[in-house]
This record gives structure tokens, C-alpha cells and sequence, in this order.
């Protein structure tokens, strides 16, 4: 009798293990599969939607890449490449590095400066000769070799946030990362709780948050109004990646979306969830169709 109650309660010690390792693995989504650029759309200033000028948003050797060898001279033509789904709730997530030489006649503040644009108007509505999206931008730098250079900064292309309770309309604002100098990888990492908080990591660090991302404020030029609500909440949007003048690959765009079952009772109960979405939840395991 004693060794069968060892046994279920091993049996159900290993069971509750698995469960809970299950309840903690993380389903990343990769936005970006490696191959092509399939699920994106493409804006760049003065240009239709989807007109790739001299192949700026590419794929080489299993990467995202930003290239500027089609510019004869960069003339402001900012671009962003956006993700076809919107997101509320979830963590974004990319490996980034600075490569080569800036495009001719870059702005010098975009020396190896790229960004991830969060709660994005849709792409479609952006003006031909819109600059940037009216969006949150976690800013992404490089070290330029001299002095100290913060990345996963915010910027307010046409926004505004709260910090400690206050309203910010400033520009931009720099995080308390370190410097990453040369052409090393860093990840970035962004939590985004609808209109709630965002915090910004860089290779696992919190480097910054603020509160109550809201439509207000300038630094965005060519937008329709329509789109351009000041006030409004941002609760959610689409995510898009910038192109500043200066070449930037990409080696991993995956979300985890913090939005799900929350029942510890359901299959498909994680424990990350911020947000609970009952009608996802799955109960019994659905059985496969015997062949006739």
C-alpha cells in the first residue's frame, strides 16, 4: 500500500512539474521568418505603400536588413516596414545590430539609428510624404566610439506619455541602458500593457517605463488629421521598424502576446498572461478522426 502512494504521488508531482513548466514556456510568434517579407508592409516618405525604393527593406543571409546602397543621397526619405496585425498587450522583442557606413546625407542625430514604433496608425493611412508614423518609437542607438550612447530610448512621433503621474510632451528621452559600441547584436525587448505602461529591457535590463501612451504633441509632419486625434488613448496599433539613413539588420522580430487563458484549470492556462480571454480556453484535448 505504502509503495503504491509513493508511486501516485511521484506520478503526481511529475505531472504538476510539467504542468507547471508547460504554464511557464513562452510562445513566441516570429514576425519575421527569415526568408522573405511576407506579413509586411512597406512605407517609405514620398513614396505609394509598398514601393521598396532601391530595395531598402530586404532579406540577406537569414536577416531583416535596412540597405542604402540604391541612395545617391538619403533627402529624408525616412521609411518604416510594419507588421499586418495589430497587437494590444504583449511583449516585442528584436536582435539588432549597426553595420556599415550612414547613407549620404543622413541627418547627423541619425548616425547608427534605427527604431521599434509602437501603437502605429495603419500604414495605409499614412500621408505620401508623412515623415513618421504617429506612434511611440523606442529609439535603438549605437555607440559612436566616443562618450556614452543610450539605446531602447523613447521618442514621441505625435505623442504623448506619463511619467510618475505627469504628463511628458518633450520629444525624446533617454533610458539608463549602457553603450553598445561597434557591430555586436543586442536585444531589445518592449512590454506594452495597452494604455496602461510600457518598460523597455535591453538584454534582459529594465532601462525605462512610463504610463498612458496618448495621441498629442508634434515632431510628426504630413499626417491627415483625421488620424491625429490629441487626447485619444493608444490601447493598441501596429508595430513597424525604422529606416533613419543608417543600415540596421534585424536577426529575430518575434511578440509574445500577454493575452489568453488564465485558468490554471485549462490546457492552455499560461501563467504570463496579463490579460484574460475566457473564450480561449481549452478543457479537454480534441480527439482525432478515425479514417473510414
Amino acid at each position: 500500500m505504502k509503495k503504491h502512494f509513493l508511486t501516485v504521488l511521484l506520478c503526481w508531482v511529475a505531472w504538476c512539474t510539467q504542468a507547471q513548466i508547460k504554464a511557464d514556456t513562452k510562445e513566441w510568434k516570429q514576425l519575421f521568418n527569415g526568408k522573405n517579407l511576407d506579413g509586411w508592409d512597406i512605407k517609405i516618405r514620398n513614396y505609394d505603400l509598398n514601393d521598396n525604393f532601391a530595395n531598402t527593406f530586404r532579406v540577406k543571409d537569414g536577416k531583416l536588413v535596412v540597405a542604402y546602397d540604391g541612395y545617391d543621397k538619403f533627402n529624408e526619405r525616412f521609411g518604416h516596414i510594419f507588421y499586418k496585425e495589430k497587437f494590444s498587450n504583449y511583449i516585442i522583442a528584436t536582435e539588432y545590430r549597426f553595420v556599415g557606413e550612414q547613407a549620404p546625407e543622413g541627418p547627423g542625430w541619425a548616425f547608427r539609428n534605427s527604431g521599434i514604433m509602437l501603437h502605429c496608425q495603419p500604414a495605409a493611412s499614412m500621408g505620401k510624404d508623412q515623415d513618421f508614423p504617429i506612434s511611440i518609437e523606442v529609439q535603438l542607438l549605437g555607440g559612436t566610439g566616443k562618450g556614452e550612447r543610450t539605446t531602447c530610448n523613447l521618442c514621441t512621433p505625435g505623442t504623448n506619455v506619463e511619467i510618475n503621474g505627469k504628463l511628458f510632451t518633450p520629444h525624446c528621452l533617454n533610458s539608463k541602458s549602457k553603450t553598445y559600441n561597434g557591430d555586436q547584436w543586442v536585444r531589445a525587448e518592449v512590454m506594452v500593457l495597452g494604455d496602461s505602461l510600457i518598460r523597455h529591457y535591453v538584454n534582459g535590463e529594465m532601462v525605462m517605463e512610463y504610463q498612458k501612451p496618448q495621441i498629442g504633441g508634434g515632431n510628426v509632419d504630413g499626417y491627415n488629421p483625421f488620424y491625429k486625434e490629441d487626447g485619444k488613448m493608444l490601447t493598441q496599433g501596429y508595430i513597424s521598424l525604422q529606416s533613419e539613413s543608417h543600415p540596421v539588420e534585424f536577426r529575430k522580430v518575434e511578440v509574445l502576446s500577454l493575452i489568453g487563458c488564465t485558468d490554471p484549470k485549462a490546457l492552455n492556462f499560461k501563467s504570463y498572461y496579463i490579460k484574460s480571454a475566457p473564450s480561449e480556453c481549452i478543457y479537454t484535448k480534441k480527439r482525432k478522426r478515425s479514417k473510414a
